[in-house]
């Protein structure tokens, strides 16, 4: 856990809507306010800190004056627009206090399975990094159904620990981290503090629901932990009322219960390029861009493009092959492959002066692209 936490840069921190609302009694301004200074702190580090944070729910219960959790798909939707409105505002109010913008995203697992919608949303958050604000993000319970019917939270903060390629994932729940069965049940619970991420005997340790407050419980967050693993992320469940929790972590001090991703990074976002995406079109370049991919790590630029075959659209993962067809790499197209004949060959300076818009510079960006050994 000491190198795991330490040495990670970009960082997901989700909370849940016990912590969030302090069991439902609305969103918690101290608790919240803590956690606010923690990421400042870490950013003042020169980390990357995303949050996703539960809580519009039950926030909007507590202003709307209910005491038990709606059944009503409307009456919830509802609750999630009243209460999303002071969630966002305590965190803008609370990062503000330590010098940190802050945004608000709003996303389904939709937006993350459509592959236009998912470089959209990418494209946001990295952007958001870079101007030194923190996203903090919540699933758009408003207008999405089955988000609030099935979904959940911990599925959603893995989901962005995939989208923005993190280094780990932190799950700050009511509970100390993982047991080998329920503490409150079994006096000879063992305690879980570190494991590998998927491993099969870890949702059956899990089992249980959540909080009343919440949908989760641990069984969703073993299973996020299984998910962020995916694309190299490891995974700490910890408790969110932990003195200075965040900060310890980053340390390297050993807190909750650390789940191991058992492949590198880079290794499976290759494997996610590579082998589970379909391929939609190919992409012919010239010599000079296969060296500038190959040998000097750069996107790939239009210019070096010397044909488009088949038909894609912005998302698509499209083969890159060099003119005597060999592959040479695989990635996220930024344009369709009717916008990409039209600049291919030309320089990225033109794009805009010939489609009359530009999303960005690169037909593919170097970090939406994988080589081919």
């Amino acid at each position: 856990m000491n190198e795991v936490l330490k040495n990670a840069r970009r960082i997901v921190v989700k909370v849940g809507s016990s912590l969030v609302t302090n069991e439902g009694k609305g969103v918690d301004a101290e608790a919240i306010g803590n956690w606010c200074r923690q990421m400042a702190a870490l950013a003042h580090d020169g980390r990357e800190v995303i949050m996703v944070s539960s809580g519009a729910i039950a926030e909007g219960m507590k202003r709307l004056g209910w005491t038990t959790r709606p059944k009503e798909i409307h009456d919830l939707q509802a609750a999630a627009a009243v209460g999303q409105m002071g969630l966002a505002q305590m965190y803008e109010s609370k990062l503000s206090e330590h010098g940190m913008g802050s945004a608000q995203v709003l996303l389904t697992h939709a937006d993350l399975a459509d592959r236009e919608r998912y470089l959209n949303a990418r494209s946001t958050l990295l952007a958001l990094l870079s101007h030194k604000v923190v996203p903090v993000i919540n699933e758009n319970d408003t207008v999405v159904t089955d988000e609030i019917k099935f979904g959940d939270n911990d599925t959603l903060g893995a989901l962005v620990a995939n989208l923005v390629e993190a280094d780990a994932l932190v799950i700050l729940t009511d509970q100390k981290g993982l047991y080998s069965a329920d503490p409150r049940k079994d006096p000879n619970a063992r305690f879980i503090d570190v494991c590998e991420a998927g491993d099969p005997a870890l949702e059956q340790m899990a089992g249980g629901a959540g909080s009343r407050v919440g949908t989760g419980g641990m069984i969703t967050k073993v299973l996020a932990a299984k998910r962020a693993a995916r694309s190299g992320a490891s995974t700490v469940i910890a408790w969110g009322r932990e003195t200075d929790v965040l900060v310890r972590l980053s340390q390297g001090e050993p807190i909750g219960s650390l789940f191991v991703a058992g492949t590198a990074k880079f290794t499976a976002r290759k494997q996610w390029m590579a082998d589970h995406l379909q391929l939609r079109g190919v992409v012919v370049i010239d010599d000079g861009a296969v060296a500038k991919l190959r040998d000097e790590g750069k996107s790939l630029l239009p210019i070096g493009v010397v044909e488009v075959q088949g038909e894609f659209h912005r998302g698509d993962v499209v083969a890159v092959q060099d003119m005597r067809g060999q592959d040479v790499a695989r990635g996220l197209a930024n344009y369709a492959s009717s916008e990409a004949r039209l600049i291919a060959r030309k320089p990225s300076s033109e794009i805009e002066g010939i489609l009359g818009f530009i999303i960005e510079p690169a037909l593919i960006h170097r970090d939406n692209l994988v080589l081919m050994s």
